[in-house]
């Protein structure tokens, strides 16, 4: 089974060392270009890259997918089966070129949760489980025959960086699984669950606005949305005109007569902020201007 693998963040890392680690031959890496990062803004190159480079593994980083001498040079690598992790959308000619197709490693449990952001939004939406699904790439997103899944846990305080783990870690191993069953031909794949529309839920990418706390919001809901934002792109709130960032918080659930928003702190052990139905007690935050920090340190410094 010759394999191209695309793919870029650390996500993805472990779907592709997997394959090294199994013997699979992986006959060239495609991720994205390098890209300009920190306060140098040296050339950053994406966690696929540098794994595939330790391996001698040939690297592509087009541009542009439909460039005519990518093309050819991808035809020229003669694959059985090209697989997606954590990459950007392919057109027909790339996804449709190998004798196998294409196989797509997506972190939800398909068809649910469709889109950029299926870790972060399982959060937020305080589901209790999640999973990965592996399945053939086709024209709509995310909508191809489902070749394998498996569900994974979502405990009541987790993050969704801890969440992101454990689905690199289970998507590692169905990869292979699928891998395996499409080599000795014991997998065709099933369609996707035909879902009325209203009752599918959606993983569109996140934008800043999304991270932006309202404190209206019940603290059930406001204590899932930290969940799902850390450690990245992180929730945040204004506290004295600056912008503060909580990572981890705790809730409270009781009802009281504060304004939501409002903040409440002994000024030594607790930051706590109001909310419908209790408060969020928050644990692990940073500051505009200042290093990420617990709120013990942080009190220590701050006077309201």
């Amino acid at each position: 089974m010759r394999i191209i693998f695309m793919g870029t963040p650390e996500f993805a890392v472990a779907s592709l060392d997997a394959l090294v680690r199994h013997g699979y031959d992986v006959a060239a890496v495609i991720t994205a270009p390098d890209k300009p990062a920190g306060r140098g803004l040296q050339l950053q190159q994406s966690a696929v890259k540098q794994y595939a480079v330790s391996k001698n593994i040939p690297v592509l980083q087009p541009e542009k997918l439909k460039n005519p001498a990518f093309l050819e040079e991808l035809r020229s690598y003669n694959a059985d089966l090209q697989v997606v992790v954590a990459f950007r959308m392919l057109p027909e000619m790339v996804w449709n070129m190998p004798r196998f197709g294409t196989v797509n490693v997506h972190a939800s449990l398909l068809p649910q949760y469709r889109g950029a952001a299926p870790i972060n939004w399982a959060v937020i939406n305080g589901e209790k489980e999640s999973g990965v699904t592996t399945f053939r790439l086709q024209h709509e997103i995310d909508t191809g025959n489902i070749l394998y899944a498996s569900k994974v846990p979502i405990r009541d305080d987790e993050t969704a960086g801890e969440l992101y783990d454990a689905l690199m870690k289970e998507g590692a191993k169905v990869l292979i699984q699928t891998v395996s069953a499409l080599e000795k031909g014991d997998i065709t794949g099933t369609v996707q669950n035909n879902i009325p529309p209203e009752e599918l839920k959606h993983a569109p990418k996140i934008f800043k606005e999304d991270c932006r706390i309202d404190w209206e919001m019940p603290v059930e809901r406001i204590y899932n949305l930290i969940r799902g934002l850390s450690p990245y792109p992180t929730a945040f709130t204004v506290l004295q005109d600056k912008t503060l960032k909580i990572f981890k918080a705790e809730k409270e659930l009781s009802q009281h007569s504060h304004a939501p928003g409002s903040v409440h702190s002994d000024q030594k052990t607790y930051l706590k902020f109001a909310a419908p139905g209790g408060y969020i007690h928050v644990t692990d935050i940073q500051l505009e201007g200042k290093k990420r920090m617990g709120v013990v340190e942080f009190l220590r410094g701050f006077r309201f």
